[in-house]
């Protein structure tokens, strides 16, 4: 192979340099790099980074464009607390919206993967967590789960299920998934779950209808299913709440965020529809959907940073089930620097070549680098 070696290549009557093949700088890692004696104009590849670097005489800099990083995320709104039917059936709390820009993994109401999400390095981003809506103690609908938001990208909370009041059901329609509602025009589909209200689109699915002549309410809508549809006088099943794949099991468990079941995380499961009077009861759908109650206790609370819908009550001397918190689960790689978190509570782990971050309550910002 023929080797040239000169100290400077110059122009001829002022013409560009024209190099016929592609001109391939030399290829460094970070700590390779960090070794060499460099001046000012100095340029190489960084294989670490997969970018272009020139040294300013001072320290190495990225050439042109601006610095993102790239960061996977699964985000969950609070999710609806249950309603009180009052002897007769109540509605399941919906699932908080839930969306996700992680491999092939759905958001809710069975919507695409998001798109790739780039931040610019060194702004502030907020973050903020939504609470679950809390449990209801009258015959009216329970209420909304707060929205959970980071950055540009929000999730509404769950909707409140239905509650009876005289023998009108009442619900709250509208959240990431819609808390269990009377029937409203639509049927049961071939699943056996009906329409009622309908959950936002990309977050959340819809409640289960139920029978307004009959005093009955159908189970809260998840973010992967729709609530159960009231076709008899027995409480209906939550919706199940989207698989993440962005976290493992271990991961969850070790954080206490979503629900495991088996060897899937599901989060922002529907809280389950009560019975009429003494009927049995619906169960909350996986991702910490509530279960429902009848008779003296409390209705079935969703669980904690899973986004779940509260569990329906028949009993107007205690409450409807709360909904569960969300939850903000993002990752970026284990060369980024994540700060800020100053009213957040947080947890961090690095594994597998990511830097993880489970934030589970509070409201602040957070910047990379």
């Amino acid at each position: 192979m023929s080797e040239l070696k000169t100290n400077k290549i110059s122009t001829n009557d002022q013409n560009n340099v024209a190099i016929d093949n592609a001109l391939g700088l030399k290829s460094y890692d970070t700590t390779a790099r960090n070794a060499l004696t460099s001046v000012a104009g100095d340029m190489i590849y960084n294989s670490d980074d997969n970018k272009v670097q020139v040294y300013t005489g001072s320290a190495w800099e990225d050439l042109g464009g601006v610095d993102v990083v790239q960061v996977e995320y699964a985000i969950v709104a609070g999710g609806g607390a249950g309603g009180n039917g009052h002897a007769r059936s109540g509605g399941g709390g919906g699932g908080g919206g839930y969306r996700t820009n992680h491999s092939s993994d759905k958001s809710g109401g069975n919507s695409s993967t998001e798109p790739n999400l780039y931040l610019i390095k060194s702004n502030a981003y907020p973050i903020s967590i939504g609470a679950g809506g809390a449990g209801e103690q009258s015959n009216y609908g329970g209420s909304q789960g707060s929205d959970t938001y980071m950055g540009q990208l929000f999730v509404s909370g769950g909707g409140g299920g239905a509650g009876r009041s005289g023998n009108t059901l009442t619900a709250n329609p509208y959240g990431g998934s819609a808390g269990g509602a009377h029937n409203t025009g639509n049927s049961a589909d071939g699943d056996g779950r009906g329409g009622g209200y309908t959950g936002k689109i990309y977050q959340g699915n819809d409640s289960g209808a139920g029978n307004n002549s009959n005093v009955r309410a159908g189970g809260g809508g998840g973010s992967l299913n729709k609530g159960g549809f009231a076709d008899d006088d027995n409480g209906q099943e939550g919706g199940d709440g989207c698989i993440s794949t962005l976290i493992t099991t271990t991961q969850a468990s070790a954080q206490s965020v979503g629900e495991v079941d088996g060897s899937n995380v599901h989060f922002a499961g529907g809280g389950g529809g009560s019975g009429n009077s003494s009927s049995s009861n619906g169960t909350g759908g996986k991702g910490g959907g509530g279960d429902a109650t009848t008779g003296s206790s409390v209705g079935g609370a969703a669980t904690a940073n899973t986004g779940g819908g509260g569990g329906a009550n028949t009993d107007l001397s205690y409450l409807s089930g709360a909904g569960g918190s969300g939850v903000v689960v993002f990752r970026v790689p284990d060369t980024i620097t994540v700060s800020g978190f100053t009213g957040l509570t947080y947890a961090t782990q690095t594994t597998g070549g990511y830097k993880y971050y489970f934030i589970t309550a509070g409201t602040g910002t957070v910047s990379f680098a």
